[in-house]
This record gives C-alpha cells, sequence and structure tokens, in this order.
C-alpha cells in the first residue's frame, strides 16, 4: 500500500481494529440470514508526510450507496451548528443573490437550507441518492455525484464557480485527495474562499477516540499534512479555528496561492505550533496507541458482563457509525446490549451491521426501562442526556462508550 497523498509505501501500523462490516450498511429483518462482507480496518502512517490513512478494501461508490443511511438533520446539535456557521459567514464575506455557494457532501441540506434562508445561490453536491432526494424536497438544487477534478471542470466550464466552498466532514471521506482538492481549486471563484471542516487526529490520539475510525473515513487529519495537500494543489490554507465538534475538530480557511487576501493567521501558526510540539511529525507519536484502545475494549466487555451478572439490562443511543466500530471491535452482541435507539426513522426497524442489535425508536427507552443506556455518539452526549432524561425516574444511568464513566 502507498499513501495516498504523497504515494510513500506504508508499513507502520498506527491501529488495527480487526475486521468489521461497513459501519453504515444496517441489514433489513429479511437479510439476518444473509452472510455480512468484513473487511479490514487498519491504519497506517505515511513515514514521509503522516497522513493517517485506512487502505481502500472498499470502494467509496459503494460505501455511499443509494440507501445510506446517514441523515445530519436528525441532531439537533448539529443544525445549530450549521445555522450559527451560516449566519456569521455569509454577511462577514457580503454574499448576496449574485454569489454562490457550494457544499460539497450536502447530505440532506441540514446546512444549505440556511444559505436560501439568506436569500444566497446554494448548490449541494452529494453522491447518495438518498440523502440527496431530501435535499431537493427542501428546494435545494442538488448535483448527485461525487466531487472531483472531472465534476469541478464540468462546473467552471458552465460558469458555476463557487464564492464560497463548504465541506463539513468530507475531506477524511475522499479515497483519492489530491484529486479532491484539486477539483476544489478549480471551482473556486477569484476570490473565493475554502472551508474544511474535520475531526483533528490530535484530539483523535489525545483522547483515545478510535471509534471514529471506520471504512468511510480514508484519512486522518492533522493541520500541518492538510496544510501540504493544499498546497501541493494550488492551494494555501491561512486560517484555522479549532471545534467542539466531534470530540474536537478544524476548521481550516483556504483560497487560491495567489490571492493576497491568503495571510497567514496567528491562529495557523499556534495550531502548527501545537502538533510540532506534540511529535506529530515524528514516527514516535504514532507509537502505543494500540495499547490504549485494548484497555478500553478490556473495561466495556468487564462492565457489561458485570451488568449481565447482576441481572440488569444495557440498552445503547445512537446508531452512529462510531458506536458500530466500537461494538464490532469489542464483539458485543444483543445479549449484552439488548437494543440501540435512534431518532432517525431511515434506521429505525433495521439491525446495526455486525453486531445485529435491533434499532428502535427512542420511546422503547420508556417501554422497556433499561439500568444503563450506553452512548454511543458521545459527542452528542448532552443533547442525548437532555432527550432521556426520564431514565432518571427508575433510577436508571448513562455510560459513556468512550470513557466508561458512569452518569445520572
Amino acid at each position: 500500500m502507498n499513501c495516498r497523498f504523497c504515494h510513500t509505501e506504508l508499513s507502520q501500523v498506527f491501529l488495527d481494529l480487526g475486521a468489521a462490516p461497513p459501519s453504515n450498511s444496517f441489514l433489513k429483518p429479511e437479510e439476518l440470514n444473509d452472510p455480512e462482507v468484513y473487511y479490514p480496518l487498519k491504519l497506517f502512517v505515511c513515514p514521509n508526510c503522516f497522513l493517517v490513512q485506512v487502505d481502500e478494501v472498499k470502494r467509496s461508490t459503494e460505501i455511499f450507496s443509494s440507501d445510506y443511511v446517514y441523515f445530519s438533520s436528525f441532531s439537533s446539535t448539529w443544525l445549530a451548528h450549521a445555522k450559527a456557521y451560516v449566519e456569521a459567514t455569509l454577511p462577514r464575506l457580503g454574499l448576496g443573490k449574485d454569489s454562490l455557494v457550494m457544499e460539497i457532501a450536502s447530505n440532506d441540506g441540514y446546512l444549505l437550507q440556511y444559505v436560501r434562508g439568506l436569500g444566497v445561490p446554494a448548490l449541494g453536491v452529494e453522491p447518495t441518492a438518498s440523502t440527496a432526494a431530501a435535499a431537493r424536497q427542501k428546494g435545494i438544487n442538488t448535483l448527485e455525484a461525487f466531487f472531483g477534478v472531472e465534476l469541478a471542470s464540468r462546473l467552471a466550464a458552465e460558469g458555476r464557480r463557487a464564492d464560497l466552498i463548504v465541506g463539513n466532514n468530507v475531506l477524511a471521506h475522499v479515497p483519492d485527495i489530491n484529486d479532491f482538492v484539486s477539483g476544489l481549486r478549480i471551482a473556486l471563484a477569484p476570490g473565493g474562499l475554502i472551508n474544511m471542516e474535520f475531526p483533528h487526529l490530535y484530539r483523535l490520539v489525545q483522547f483515545c477516540q478510535f471509534d471514529t475510525v471506520y471504512h468511510e473515513h480514508f484519512s486522518y487529519l492533522s493541520l500541518c499534512v492538510v496544510c501540504r495537500i493544499f498546497a501541493a494543489n494550488g492551494l494555501r490554507v491561512f486560517d484555522v479555528e479549532e471545534l467542539p465538534t466531534h470530540g474536537g475538530s478544524l476548521r481550516i480557511h483556504a483560497r487560491a496561492e495567489d490571492d493576497p487576501l491568503a495571510v497567514e493567521t496567528p491562529r495557523l501558526a499556534e495550531v502548527l505550533r501545537l502538533e510540532t510540539g506534540a511529535g506529530m511529525q515524528s514516527p514516535a507519536y504514532y507509537l502505543g496507541f494500540q495499547d490504549r484502545v485494548e484497555r478500553i475494549k478490556a473495561e466495556l466487555l468487564r462492565f457489561l458482563a458485570e451488568q449481565t451478572l447482576a441481572g440488569k439490562k444495557v440498552a445503547a443511543y445512537g446508531a452512529a457509525a462510531k458506536g458500530n466500530t466500537l461494538l464490532n471491535f469489542c464483539g458485543i452482541k444483543p445479549g449484552q446490549v439488548a437494543f440501540v435507539c435512534d431518532a432517525s426513522p431511515h434506521k429505525q426497524g433495521l439491525f446495526l451491521p455486525g453486531s445485529r442489535i435491533p434499532v428502535r425508536h427512542p420511546n422503547a427507552i420508556c417501554e422497556e426501562r433499561p439500568d444503563f443506556v450506553l452512548i454511543l455518539p458521545w459527542n452528542i452526549k448532552d443533547e442525548i442526556k437532555a432527550q432521556l432524561a426520564v431514565i432518571r425516574q427508575w433510577g436508571g444511568r448513562f455510560v459513556l462508550a468512550n470513557t466508561m464513566a458512569v452518569e445520572p
């Protein structure tokens, strides 16, 4: 395997989670007797550019299929994040009815609906048919396609270059990261701005967020690596914001390399110093992570065994991809976690890949009255705890899957 950015041969393993089915390949009831395909879930670190990456063992066209089940609009926390970004950014940039905002991986229109609400033309690019259809129902012009040089060139030829290009949690999802970033440069209008958000590898290592690893995340990104990738494709990252989303994310600001507005900020220098000081440009930084992950696995299995022996019932909340990574790595089955609840009707009635735990409506919490609710998407734990405050009536408690903390 070679690095997907600099093509250096890879040999150093950062994390090995064994084999698992893709985290968003939920099963229908009639598929429970069918076999599932498991793929290796192993991360390597490049010794040259230090990009952490998974081998592309399942093609992106298969992962982001027509029955993709992740819809962004079912998280109130994420909607609030998108709304705040739009309402702060568009006026600051002076965008109006003659401008164009393009979002790559626009999902169900969760963000562009706020762009349209301000009277600014919006264009979504989304490869999954199910979410693209949901966006069109909101009146958002959406192209059902993968983004790269080919699509960007077509849009540019049609005169549809964007004044603002947004990409939330997509940069890590592309197998050919050079083609993707080169496409951003082509699709960007003169004087335009690019904002990309992605989970920060530094925080993943710091807080042992191994459950954010899954097959559709091809790359795990530091700021230093992203700056190199953008520079190699004619763009300059000149500013960055640290965000609390997804356990700690970065939002980069980039422009064309010859844009006079692309002046590097103190915030950029500060985060680069943080990464350098931590040793992220050294192979030694990536050693020892596997041992920390194995300890979390052991602690979770011990907790579940104790509850089984005590006759307690454990349910889970949030049929998120990170939860599937955790459950499959630990080998957890319905005998240990009875069911998982999720607010998305697109997941209810299905079964989690691998573990085959049933997904139910949130009302099942009150019906079944579990002693513990294992919060799988820990990044929105406050939202979930507020929604499920009723469990305190029968002495139920929450358990955070990433830290094994038990909370009232």
